[in-house]
């Protein structure tokens, strides 16, 4: 069986008035399915570029991702799509700007449940209710929007929306520093 992420000498440059970026530079490694891994290293040094572009909100400058043994290193915007709904998500490092402000902590958890078009009202609400407790959210905060919670509990919303659709992979950016 494949492993769940293999990641081969890849790169990620950005260009600057200077020159090139070398935010990630032939990185490579293997994340096995049922597995953490940890990436630690100073402020500044790739660690949020390097998850951003494995889930390509950043597309590499050049190397392979394989994700459960399929090339995902260039994929068109249906693929990505799909890959996103069904595999990969993301715990932003400062929830208060990966959160819309318009949406209330219920519509946000909602969301990706909606859009998969796979749960009727009634799962969809439970399911709401459910992720809410696994992450330590309070029901009463549903109907609160980001400004009027802290920090612990918005990164507590981001938390509950990345766990929505039991995705296979979540890129996991600082996910607990907000946390109390």
């Amino acid at each position: 069986m494949a492993p769940l992420i293999e990641v081969q000498h890849l790169k990620k440059y950005f260009p600057t008035a200077r020159g090139q970026l070398h935010a990630v530079d032939d990185v490579s490694f293997t994340i096995e399915r049922g597995t953490t891994m940890g990436v630690v290293g100073e402020s500044g040094c790739g660690k949020s570029t390097l998850g951003r572009t494995l889930i390509h909100l950043h597309e590499s400058t050049d190397g392979k991702i394989l994700f459960e043994g399929k090339d995902i290193t260039r994929v068109n915007s249906k693929e990505l799509k799909q890959l996103r709904e069904d595999s990969v998500q993301i715990i932003f490092q400062d929830p208060y700007s990966s959160l819309n402000p318009r949406m209330t902590v219920e519509q946000t958890i909602r969301e990706p449940l909606v859009l998969s078009r796979c749960f009727s009202k009634t799962e969809i609400d439970k399911e709401t209710e459910r992720l809410m407790d696994l992450v330590g959210l309070d029901r009463r905060l549903r109907l609160s929007y980001p400004h009027e919670m802290d920090g612990g509990r918005r990164q507590r919303v981001g938390i509950a929306r990345a766990l929505a659709l039991n995705p296979k992979f979540i890129v996991c950016d600082e996910p607990v520093s907000a946390l109390d």
